[in-house]
């Protein structure tokens, strides 16, 4: 009873925080000249990642590593299939040029690293499959560098103009220090609803027989992206496409690659019952994204193709649950 209370408390707080995080992000952007689509991508995308890095680190440091790493690829695939699924099913999003070009390969390729990585025993590599220190440290270096290129392409200007965004510059702006207030609170609230979900949902989980490796990729996962699904969906609804679908994108590159990378260096991460399939799906959902990007050059996701990101995670957890041991 006590785990059903903390998962309830943990989606309510989510979603005001997600409201809160959402409404300041904006107003500062705005504020300050800096696109909705590159406070997405690092403010906001680090914001509602912090349930994962804190997670990770502590389910490494309690030597359980599958639900570590669990939870970053079980994110990956939540936060494609599901929140562009479920937001482009709301509003059919619109993808700025530079950010085809500049930021979405970077998804697939932080993907195709940690594939890479957990084939290593079929790539010849070793047979141990382990995200070790040297992956983690490399990890950062691609995170710093990533971080590095986004400012740069932010001092520059380097983004199309959305007119979501446009619209966003002529409502009345919030005074610096209530915006300030607002991404505050916000960030704390998702990270204690994120904590309490996860609580809640994983004492549910475990009680009926799952894995640590299936609840990290499963409930973990789910629960760790609600402020990312809340903050899209906010964002989505209040015409800030830039930031719900730089939010995406942004945090599936920290899980990777600032995430892991964090954890593996504190500690090696064993895979464990993390199978090369669901790497796999993390890789084909990143590159479906991608294709669904490109469409015939109209660079919208529309409703229907977010009706199949969502039917194509049904059918993964679906899996997920039937593989459960009886």
């Amino acid at each position: 009873m006590l785990n059903v209370f903390w998962l309830l408390l943990g989606v309510v707080l989510i979603i005001f925080a997600a409201n809160w995080l959402t409404d300041g992000a904006a107003s500062i952007a705005r504020r300050f000249g800096i696109s909705d689509l590159v406070v997405g991508l690092t403010v906001v995308a680090f914001g509602t990642s912090t349930p994962e890095l804190s997670i990770s680190i502590v389910s490494a440091l309690q030597g359980n590593a599958p639900m570590a790493i669990g939870n970053v690829v079980g994110s990956n695939i939540f936060n494609i299939l599901v929140i562009i699924g479920v937001v482009a099913l709301i509003r059919p999003i619109k993808v700025e040029r530079s950010l085809m070009v500049n930021d979405i390969g970077l998804v697939v390729l932080s993907a195709l690293a940690l594939l890479a990585i957990g084939y290593g025993d079929i790539l010849g590599a070793g047979s141990d499959r382990i995200v070790s220190r040297v992956n983690g440290i490399l990890l950062l270096l691609f995170f710093t560098i990533f971080l590095r290129y986004t400012f740069s392409q932010a001092k520059s200007g380097n983004h199309d103009d959305d007119p979501a965004a446009v619209k966003g510059a002529e409502r009345k702006e919030l005074p610096v220090w209530h915006s300030i207030i607002k991404v505050l609170a916000g960030l704390a609230g998702l990270v204690y609803g994120g904590d309490r979900f996860v609580a809640g949902a994983s004492g549910v989980a475990l009680s009926l027989g799952m894995s640590e490796a299936v609840v990290g990729l499963t409930i973990v996962a789910a629960g760790t992206s609600l402020p990312e699904l809340a903050a899209s969906i906010a964002a989505a609804v209040k015409g800030n496409s830039g930031i719900a679908i730089g939010n995406v994108i942004g945090s599936n590159i920290f899980n990777i690659f600032l995430v892991l990378g964090v954890t593996a260096t504190i500690s090696p991460l064993p895979f464990g019952g993390i199978t090369h399939f669901d790497l796999l799906v993390m890789m084909v959902a990143s590159l479906v994204f991608w294709l669904f990007c490109w469409k015939f050059g109209k660079r919208t996701i529309t409703r229907p193709e977010g009706a199949i990101l969502v039917a194509c995670y049904v059918a993964y957890i679906a899996y997920q649950v039937v593989s459960v041991p009886a």
